[in-house]
Formats: C-alpha cells, structure tokens, sequence
C-alpha cells in the first residue's frame, strides 16, 4: 500500500487528503481474540458423566389396551371397553353419560390423568365433534388424542 505524502507542489507543506483505510490492525486484532476465544470455549464447557440404567418395564404391569371415543356418521357416540386381551366391546353413550362410562373403561382410581382416543367418521359434523371435545374437557379429560384412519377403497 502506498501513500502520497507531497502535495502537487503548490504549497511546501500541503498534503492532500488519503481516503484508503488501514485494515492491518483490525485484523489482527480480530485474528488474536480468534485464537483468545478457541483456546477458552472447550474449558468453558462442563460435562458430568452419568451411567442411565437402561429404561425396562415393569414385569407385572398389564398392557391395558386404549380407551376410544367413536363418533358415528349420525352423532351417535360409542366408548370402547376391554373385554380380552385382543376384543374390545363397544358401547353406545350420551354426552351426559359419556364421563362416566369412559372412567369405568378405563378402570383407574383418577381417570382424568389418562388419556382418551377420539376416531369420527369422515361425515361427522364438526358441531358434533366439538360437542363431544368440549364435553371432555368440561368433565376434566384434557389428554385427548385423535385418531385418523386411512379409508380403504
């Protein structure tokens, strides 16, 4: 990089202004807390060694199956209840009624932490469907989950 230190000869000591910028420094300055911080972060770190037992289940706990909330294409609305390990029975309900066949179903001391599956027909009016939504919630179901099926055919 040069610079022009004489003026044009006019004036003994007139300088004419210079409007290239020096950068030298500041990348130095740069480049050192470059180096500064890549020698610091992996000492800021902190890492603590924990051993996890792998997570088992437990040996006497029974696999209870799901309990579903089914909405027909008419309104009609059915809970399901176990019946075996692999049949479920479907029963039909009422919106005042529905509560409390879905805690039987379920058959735990506090229902309302467990979780129910809703499944509607595809022609289920969305009125009917947040009916049913609203009165769980109302009732103090709030795990809800909804199911969708792929139609065959």
């Amino acid at each position: 990089m040069a610079a022009k230190l004489s003026g044009g000869g006019k004036k003994a000591f007139a300088l004419n202004q210079n409007a290239d910028i020096n950068v030298t420094p500041f990348v130095d300055v740069m480049l050192v807390l470059l180096i500064i911080f890549m020698v610091t972060a992996p000492l800021a770190t902190v890492s603590i060694r924990i051993d996890i037992p792998p997570a088992t289940p437990p040996k006497d706990a029974k696999s209870k199956p799901p309990t579903y909330l089914s909405i027909s294409n008419d309104g009609q609305i059915f809970v399901s209840f176990a019946t075996g390990p692999n049949s479920t029975e479907m029963r039909p309900a009422t919106l005042a009624t529905m509560a409390s066949l879905i805690g039987s179903s379920l058959g735990v001391p506090n229902p309302t932490t467990q979780q129910v599956f809703i499944r509607a027909d595809q022609h289920v009016k969305y009125s009917v469907f947040m009916a049913v939504v609203n009165q769980l919630q109302l009732d103090g179901y709030y795990k809800i989950g909804l199911i969708s099926e792929e139609v065959q055919g």
